[in-house]
């Protein structure tokens, strides 16, 4: 029998293809009794004499292989830039982390990331209060990236300084002035002023107190801060390779991200957890696949096993939030969902349970993610920006209605 490692190294591709093969059945996996992935060897084999098979001849997806020195993903892992997260979670901040993937430096840097001021009040139309969370973060980055004249240098260091302007500027832009102090963040042994995640907290919660709380958000966001080439962050690669500036990259992951089922699936999963809160699991989750047809929340198709994101979350919520009634909810929700359709939760149902728990709206797990994310994106976009410029160019293949055999001459 062969590891998922060997066999991925057999075949010449990469652990997630390895599962991809699986889930279409062309290689059949196996369980250890401590629960390891196991091939076997003889079908690993037959399989790699044939070379790489088609996944499938009705396969939607278009399947890109982009070099990357930021983040692995295997089955039960997940590492940038070499430090597996499970190390960085609770020991560093989300500054920190954003500052690996960017310049790959961890210090202790914890000076706060300033901001430009943005008052959403002077936006016509609705009342400030009714501008939804993920709008403000385009308002605020569109205003971010016109007030800063450096935008179009695309160094390194001057890249990450947009970064955290551009971020900072999102976050402080989420609350109305209200007066409430900034909760330190401790990590590490000490306590952190000013902090992303501190600042967030009272953008999304205001005067509400949770215990722990500001802690697991920041764990939150260096889960999330990347994720190798996810929907969005392709789009900000393809910015980026258009030479795209730092704020202009954020923008197109920002695009792709509102998708409902990109950033937006911790929002489903949200709703499914309040619904299980009120009405038990077993009608929360009936409802659920009677609406969407799958459990928002649930399954990974890189993670087969479990997603690592959300068992080092869940971790550190039972270890600071334990006696919550949200966590309690949660982890009924897990067991009938496990014992009824053997799906293990992923990171965004992790998140929604943290926005259930904070008592925050619905619609926030799509802020934390999109904050997160653009330590991710812009980490892509400098490595894009090393590469040649325009590289991503398919070309189309036509579908529609024939010309005609005699066109009509064009004008002269």
């Amino acid at each position: 029998m062969l590891t998922v490692e060997q066999a991925a190294d057999r075949l010449g591709i990469k652990v997630p293809s390895l599962y991809a093969y699986v889930s279409r059945g062309l290689v059949e996996r196996h369980t250890s009794a401590d629960g390891r992935s196991l091939f076997e060897e003889e079908a690993i084999s037959r399989l790699a004499s044939r070379g790489r098979p088609r996944l499938s001849s009705r396969e939607s997806s278009i399947h890109l292989l982009i070099e990357t020195e930021l983040t692995r993903i295997d089955s039960h892992r997940v590492s940038f830039r070499g430090h597996d997260v499970a190390e960085l979670v609770g020991s560093h901040t989300f500054e920190q982390v954003a500052e690996l993937l960017w310049l790959d430096r961890l210090g202790d840097e914890h000076e706060p990331w300033v901001s430009t001021p943005v008052d959403i009040a002077a936006i016509p139309g609705d009342p400030p209060r009714q501008v939804a969370p993920a709008d403000r973060l385009r308002i605020a980055l569109a205003l971010a990236g016109a007030a800063d004249p450096f935008r179009s240098n695309l160094e390194p260091e001057a890249v990450a300084a947009a970064g955290r302007h551009a971020v900072a500027t999102m976050v402080d832009a989420l609350r109305d002035p209200s007066g409430v102090p900034t909760p330190r963040l401790t990590v590490g042994g000490s306590a952190r002023r000013g902090s992303i995640a501190g600042r967030l907290w009272i953008s999304l919660a205001g005067r509400r107190r949770v215990a722990g709380g500001v802690e697991v958000l920041n764990s939150a966001m260096v889960l999330l801060a990347d994720h190798e080439l996810a929907a969005s962050t392709l789009g900000a690669r393809v910015a980026a390779s258009a030479r795209a500036d730092p704020y202009a990259v954020i923008g197109a992951g920002l695009g792709v991200v509102n998708g409902a089922l990109h950033g937006r699936a911790s929002s489903l999963a949200r709703r499914l957890l309040d619904d299980a809160a009120n009405r038990g699991a077993g009608p929360a989750i009936s409802e659920a696949l009677h609406t969407w047809r799958v459990l928002p929340g649930f399954g990974h198709q890189l993670y087969p096993e479990g997603d690592p994101r959300a068992r080092l979350l869940f971790d550190q919520m039972r270890a600071t939030l334990g006696n919550h009634r949200g966590l309690g909810v949660a982890e009924s929700l897990m067991r009938a969902v496990d014992l009824r359709i053997g799906q293990a939760p992923n990171v965004d149902f992790a998140l929604a349970v943290l926005t259930h728990v904070a008592g925050i709206p619905v619609d926030a797990g799509e802020v934390i993610f999109s904050l997160a994310r653009c330590a991710g994106w812009l980490a892509h976009a400098l490595e894009e920006y090393r590469e040649p410029p325009l590289r991503f160019r398919p070309r189309a293949a036509y579908v529609g209605v024939r010309p005609s055999s005699s066109p009509a001459p064009w004008p002269a």
